[in-house]
């Protein structure tokens, strides 16, 4: 099976842990929900690793973490669904479960799983879209992930596409993720059960029932029935969507976007629709090439995959280095 490494996908809902092969395969895998505490969401990850460990010889730990971390990724600096600020994650960690620990972006994470073993594998410059809770983004070229100056490119899910609307986590208002998550899909059944009578349809009964069982997946799986307010919602997210795609192309202009994270397995819903609004508001539309636009291949695994292959690169880096000669014992170049 190789060097197996656990990987740990943290979201603003839920924490799931893996133990994870050298081929991608999940072998083992935990979930919890997300503690609204650091002291509490610590004591989660120690806890879901130690069950692991306990069980399989794991090398390392990944974590995929949506927040802002710094370019050496020891530091998480800010996540907006998570309660960690200037925290030195990986090191902490480390310290708590006993292995090496490496943190990643989620979407980052997510976007090495898809180059490594799924839909970007063959991706000159590719984008992934890691949309669940909000929207994280990851860039690869050729194989590597960009990360900017300062360790946090690219958050495009936090590019205004709405001046002044909905409030975001982040400080701003009218963020792509507000209009384009799992969130953002109970937020626009909520505004289009409040706007008209929807008569038949099955989910504004649920929800007028018990307002608590709306939820991104409810809408889907509604939506894959045909009730009629989940179709408007998923109509509107496509909307959105096509515009964020359309910016995307502007900025980036790749030849591979890769719809990830746990509403971007539904991508059946929405995809064709997207890549119509897309096409019609890229710049120079009916005058350039446009991007291939694919749905995951390892749906909602994205990020466990990914971080646990973070793990595993970083100790066989550590073991190279440590193998390599030092200077005093190097030929010295001429002699």
């Amino acid at each position: 099976m190789g060097d197996l490494t656990i990987g740990i996908d943290i979201g603003g809902t839920s924490v799931r842990a893996s133990v994870v092969d050298d081929r991608g395969t999940m072998l083992d895998t935990l979930r919890a929900q997300t503690p609204p505490t650091a002291a509490a969401l610590e004591h989660c990850l120690d806890r879901l690793v130690g069950e692991l460990t306990s069980r399989w010889d794991a090398k390392a730990v990944g974590l995929a973490i949506a927040g802002f971390l710094t370019t050496d990724r020891r530091i998480v600096r800010f996540a907006p669904h998570l309660p960690w600020r200037e925290a030195p994650v990986a090191e902490e960690m480390t310290r708590r479960v006993g292995i090496p620990v490496f943190a990643e972006h989620d979407a980052n994470a997510a976007a090495v799983a898809e180059w490594r073993f799924g839909a970007a594998a063959r991706g000159h410059n590719t984008v992934v879209l890691a949309i669940g809770t909000g929207i994280g983004a990851g860039f690869v070229i050729d194989g590597e992930i960009y990360r900017g100056s300062y360790g946090v490119a690219p958050e495009l899910g936090h590019l205004t596409i709405v001046p002044d609307g909905r409030a975001c986590a982040c400080g701003k208002r009218g963020c792509w993720e507000r209009y384009c998550s799992g969130t953002a899909l109970v937020d626009t059944v909520v505004e289009l059960l409040a706007d008209g009578d929807w008569g038949r349809s099955q989910l504004a009964a649920d929800v007028a029932a018990d307002p608590g069982s709306l939820t991104g997946r409810r809408v889907a799986r509604a939506a894959a029935d045909g009730d009629a307010v989940a179709l408007a919602a998923f109509g509107r997210f496509a909307t959105s969507l096509g515009q964020g795609l359309a910016m995307i192309a502007d900025i980036f202009d790749p030849d591979l976007i890769v719809l990830a994270g746990g509403v971007g397995a539904a991508s059946g819903l929405f995809l064709d629709e997207a890549r119509e609004h897309y096409a019609r508001q890229v710049t120079g539309a009916g005058h350039r090439q446009l991007a291939r636009i694919r749905g995951t291949q390892l749906g909602e695994t994205a990020g466990v995959v990914g971080a646990a292959e973070v793990a595993r690169q970083a100790i066989r880096s550590t073991a190279r280095t440590l193998a390599e000669p030092g200077p005093e014992s190097r030929p010295v170049s001429g002699l």
